[in-house]
């Protein structure tokens, strides 16, 4: 199965019912369709249909990693942004990094390989996956993410993006 909408029935929590979650909530989002997205490259390549002039808006990767006490975490970066593991590691104080596999980004976020993104501590929160967010986002007005599935998008306001984290009981640790 591949991380598009089309397989969204075989998640703990469908895209369909996480963007029904966000209108309970009463949280603002604009939805946008498209191909599958697989990797950063892949999103560059169609950013100009989601592009507003003149929005301050983030665009993210997202990596599932893992320490040796298989302590699991979800990072959000901004996506130009360069990363070493080692080093990311001592930064946040917990030692070698790895990146996690597919099935356990399954059991732990609900989501498959390509889809990786902060909405899916929906299922991380109550699963105890820590979560590490770049602080370029708390300057962001807008931040742009998957909904669980990798042919959508949203675009979410900051502040409709952290009472989500509230909503769920998801706390941020900022990364600079």
């Amino acid at each position: 199965m591949d991380a598009s909408s089309a397989f969204q029935d075989t998640l703990p929590i469908s895209s369909d019912a996480l963007l029904q979650r966000l209108d309970d909530w009463g949280l603002s989002y604009r939805l946008h369709t498209h191909i599958p997205l697989r990797t950063v490259e892949d999103a560059k390549g169609v950013k100009e249909q989601f592009l507003v002039p003149g929005e301050n808006s983030l665009r993210l990767k997202n990596l599932y990693l893992r320490d040796k006490k298989k302590r699991n975490y979800l990072v959000t970066l901004e996506q130009s942004r360069e990363i070493d593991l080692k080093a990311l590691g001592t930064e946040l104080g917990i030692g070698n990094l790895s990146f996690g596999s597919a099935d356990r980004l399954f059991q732990n976020l609900g989501i498959r390989p390509g889809a990786v993104s902060p909405l899916a501590m929906i299922n991380g929160a109550s699963n105890d996956v820590r979560f590490f967010m770049d602080a370029a986002a708390q300057t962001a007005d807008v931040i742009y993410m998957h909904p669980l599935v990798n042919d959508r998008t949203v675009a979410m306001t900051r502040d409709d993006l952290m009472a989500f984290f509230d909503r769920i009981g998801c706390e941020v640790t900022w990364l600079l």
